[in-house]
């Protein structure tokens, strides 16, 4: 249902949501939050999802939602920083009701579950949905996880199975004939590793989450740490899904290669792999750090030098799309309002790919 509704009506029907944090002292509502922090390090980071680039024009709003929360959540679980508060910009081209309040479902039900506080943002219309998200964490000085600190002899792991979501994405578009539930549910709702991160503080020596694909996130590793590694093929952890895809397509490098699985990827000295096993942490070690540079990856008896590919926006990386998006869009003062200024019969032109 499309409904005449300006963009303050917006925030206070979708997303002025219960207080759960003590330390918010003044949250949406206002012309700036006000947080009372303690006395350690806040981790803030901010990701945005464009429709047509991040997600299906026709996916569900309520995983919209519960993505563009998700991928923030897991920048702060890859530095080892508890979750408090967030803030949302969202664009849209028109008020439906039941989408916004699916969306808001979504986000908050995750919110939730981490206890975290939406405290402002900004709404706008726009020629297509745009959703920005920022969150903050708190992380004890001194156990911030890094990029950088990986050290030869060191394992390679990581905390779940590889390619599923970009495998849900192929079924999504039609690409697959077959359908694994499994596969669509790790695309349209990723897990943020967040109690992995909080394990991992003053143990793993160095950690990333996995966005844009392992190849590509393990050489930020290698590259911050002056590094190399070499990966073990049967060690990697792939979902029945999966390995039915690699055996039909014969793409051995899609696990490697595709992103948006959002589990972590962290380096640890061997000595603490039976302390993060006690802790009831679930995770596969895959290879090793070494002092050579370069990622490398044993396959069948055979050492295979691997190059740093993965998803990027702007890149000419053959596994990175780039997309473009139109702009041009004439707004008014009340976004979604019946306001004059509005310019209420504004054609908008609307993204694509």
């Amino acid at each position: 249902m499309i409904l005449t509704m300006d963009e303050f009506a917006i925030i206070h029907r979708f997303f002025t949501w219960p207080k759960r944090n003590g330390r918010t002292l003044l949250g949406v509502g206002d012309d700036a939050a006000l947080i009372r922090p303690v006395d350690r390090p806040i981790a803030i980071t901010t990701d945005t999802l464009v429709e047509g680039v991040h997600f299906l024009p026709e996916a569900p709003s309520e995983s919209v939602g519960h993505r563009a929360l998700a991928v923030n959540l897991s920048d702060l679980a890859a530095m080892g920083a508890e979750p408090s508060w967030a803030l949302l910009a969202m664009t849209l081209p028109e008020a439906d009701i039941g989408w916004l309040e699916r969306f808001r479902r979504g986000a908050e039900r995750l919110a939730r579950r981490y206890g975290i506080d939406l405290i402002g943002g900004d709404t706008t219309r726009g020629p297509c949905t745009v959703v920005t998200v920022t969150a903050l964490g708190e992380v004890p000085e001194g156990e911030v996880l890094r990029r950088f600190g990986a050290k030869a002899g060191d394992l390679v792991c990581v905390t779940g199975t590889l390619g599923d979501a970009a495998l849900g994405l192929k079924m999504l578009k039609g690409e697959i004939m077959w359908r694994s539930e499994e596969a669509v549910r790790r695309h349209l709702f990723p897990e943020p590793q967040v109690g992995a991160g909080l394990l991992l503080r003053g143990r793993a020596t160095a950690c990333i989450d996995l966005s844009d694909g392992l190849l590509a996130d393990l050489g930020h590793i290698l590259e911050a740490s002056g590094v190399g590694a070499t990966l073990e093929w049967e060690a990697l952890p792939l979902s029945p899904a999966v390995r039915r895809y690699l055996s039909e397509s014969g793409d051995r490098l899609f696990p490697l290669r595709e992103g948006e699985d959002y589990h972590l990827c962290f380096t640890l000295p061997p000595a603490k792999q039976s302390v993060l096993e006690d802790l009831g942490l679930a995770f596969y070690p895959i290879g090793t750090i070494e002092g050579r540079r370069g990622l490398r990856i044993r396959d069948r008896g055979e050492e295979v030098a691997l190059e740093p590919l993965g998803y990027r926006h702007f890149g000419k990386d053959p596994a990175s799309e780039n997309r473009r998006i139109s702009s041009n869009a004439s707004l008014g003062y009340r976004h979604f309002g019946k306001d004059p200024s509005s310019g209420p019969n504004v054609s908008l032109p609307s993204c694509s790919l």
